[in-house]
């Protein structure tokens, strides 16, 4: 729903993080969460910090108790063509403008602000301090985390379901033997060393 037809919640703010920086496959994921202060959570954090387990309980009761939130993403190739940051920055504004209250204000996770027509702030380790960041980091890894073990599926052999797409030693051996997928960020310098190889190969063969 676009922020000119959500309803106004005055007094709350929405807390904004993502998901999926880094990895050098799949997309990166936002959310925006606004909590009720009537139903407080406990054991909320930075998603970093918690266990898988401890995660999804916590999103159970974040989809619940939440007075609102939303989920959104930037595709593989909107990080392609604009930069992680620039990409990662419009999951978060898609999140927010997906809000079905208008909070009063936005608070982000980390330096960068995305471009929404609420006032916004942001504030590094907010996912540590900040109880509406904290929701909103483990709603985004959370969701990104089952797509990329959907995806998984879908590009077998590079094993997605277990690294998320990050460069660990099993998905950069996977990568440098099969090469890159249609979900690899072919931006990113590990991904066109190996784009390369393979054409290499193909000539050589």
């Amino acid at each position: 729903m676009p922020l000119s037809s959500a309803l106004p919640v005055q007094g709350f703010r929405c807390g904004v993080d993502e998901a999926g920086r880094g990895p050098l496959a799949g997309a990166v994921y936002a959310a925006a969460v606004l909590l009720n202060p009537a139903k407080p959570i406990a054991g909320l954090a930075d998603s970093k910090a918690l266990s898988e387990k401890k995660r999804h309980q916590l999103e159970e009761v974040i989809r619940r108790d939440a007075l609102c939130f939303a989920v959104a993403f930037a595709t593989v190739e909107e990080i392609d063509r604009l930069n992680i940051l620039q990409a990662s920055l419009l999951a978060m504004k898609r999140a927010v403008e997906s809000l079905a209250m208008l909070p009063y204000a936005v608070i982000v996770d980390g330096l960068h602000i995305p471009q929404v027509a609420i006032p916004a702030t942001a504030m590094i380790d907010g996912d540590r301090h900040v109880a509406e960041i904290s929701a909103a980091s483990i709603l985004a890894k959370n969701v990104r985390d089952r797509e990329m073990v959907r995806l998984c599926s879908v590009y077998p052999g590079y094993g997605f379901s277990q690294h998320k797409g990050y460069g660990t030693r099993l998905h950069m051996e996977a990568l440098q033997r099969r090469g890159p997928c249609d979900i690899h960020r072919t931006s990113f310098a590990p991904v066109r060393a190996a784009t390369v190889q393979q054409a290499r190969l193909k000539v050589a063969i």
